[in-house]
């Protein structure tokens, strides 16, 4: 008998890139997620396979064997979810051997945090097979151990969200701070299947920065007030202001560089069709945007991001992080 574990997807609803340089973001976790069935072996061996990707491989002594799929994708793929187990198994005290099979109802490289959200789910998995009642604390220490493989130096939203859920205000020096969010937060995801590099993303603003200070600087105090008038919306489940903020954070995030056609694209059909507001999520250059909007109007933004050449799909915001789905 095995024990599945899963754990949610993100959308950053204001704020990213300007995170990088201290200010405040906030996260959503979103009902998308990733899920991790943990198995006993009666070797010492850790075999992990993704469903979703074709690709498994099987580690003994931190060494790698590919056993199905590209080598290379595989190692890649692979490295942060076999350092999780590997910590699980530090902690453990013990040499035991685990299957671990992946499967996804996120895209992957695409903002909305799936790594991160495989990581937590496989670590969450691994430690209830073995009846360790870790706390939610520890997952998201090792998941972010295992994100810093993937991105060099993240902020540690993504296993932050994926591990505790709900909506969280992030700052670089203060932290995480969970905010009550009653509003319903209507979501169309539009994966504009163009994928993308983070570091990449990160290092266009970086230089940006260094080329235009004067420029920038006022844009990251812009970003700011934005994510403060944005919490008051929430307080007063205030849709329409959040929209229209929403749309201010995409002008910045356009005007520093990490906008692109195949993005603009999904963005502007989506508010045309009448959404509150839309902006590119994560890295940008790719990967995902979303639109806020009423419930009515949900199905017509949807349609009218299809039309514009994107997948779309509807998200709403769950409260709930790692979970165990049964033993």
């Amino acid at each position: 008998m095995g024990v599945v574990a899963s754990a949610p997807a993100k959308v950053i609803l204001f704020g990213e890139h300007f995170v990088v340089y201290g200010e405040p973001a906030i996260v959503l976790a979103i009902d998308k997620r990733a899920y991790a069935k943990a198995e006993n072996r009666t070797d010492k061996r850790v075999f992990l396979r993704s469903t979703n990707l074709g690709l498994a491989v099987s580690v003994e002594n931190r060494s790698f064997k590919v056993e199905q799929g590209d080598p290379r994708e595989a190692k890649l793929k692979f490295e942060p979810v076999e350092l999780a187990v590997g910590r699980v198994l530090e902690k453990y005290g013990e040499n035991v051997g685990v299957n671990v099979e992946i499967t996804s109802t996120v895209p992957v490289a695409a903002g909305l945090g799936s790594s991160a959200a495989v990581v937590v789910a496989v670590t969450t998995a691994v430690s209830a097979l073995l009846d360790m009642n870790m706390p939610k604390e520890d997952i998201f220490k090792i998941a972010y151990e295992a994100e810093k493989l993937v991105h060099g130096t993240p902020s540690g939203v993504d296993p932050a969200i994926s591990t505790f859920g709900g909506t969280l205000l992030y700052q670089m020096d203060t932290g995480f701070k969970p905010l009550e969010v009653k509003a319903d937060i209507p979501l169309v995801i539009g994966d504009t299947g163009v994928e993308r590099s983070t570091r990449v993303q990160v290092e266009k603003v970086r230089d940006m920065k260094e080329r235009y200070p004067q420029v920038v600087q006022p844009m990251m105090s812009a970003a700011r007030e934005i994510v403060l008038r944005a919490l008051d919306a929430f307080k007063k489940n205030d849709l329409e202001t959040l929209g229209g903020l929403m749309n201010l954070n995409q002008a910045l995030l356009y005007g520093v560089g990490v906008s692109d056609e195949s993005l603009e694209w999904l963005i502007n059909a989506a508010r045309k069709a009448g959404a509150l507001g839309a902006k590119l999520t994560g890295a940008g250059g790719g990967g995902c945007m979303i639109a806020l909007a009423n419930n009515e109007k949900l199905e017509q933004v949807s349609e009218a991001i299809q039309r514009a050449g994107g997948r779309p799909f509807m998200a709403r915001k769950t409260d709930e992080g790692a979970r165990i789905e049964h033993t």
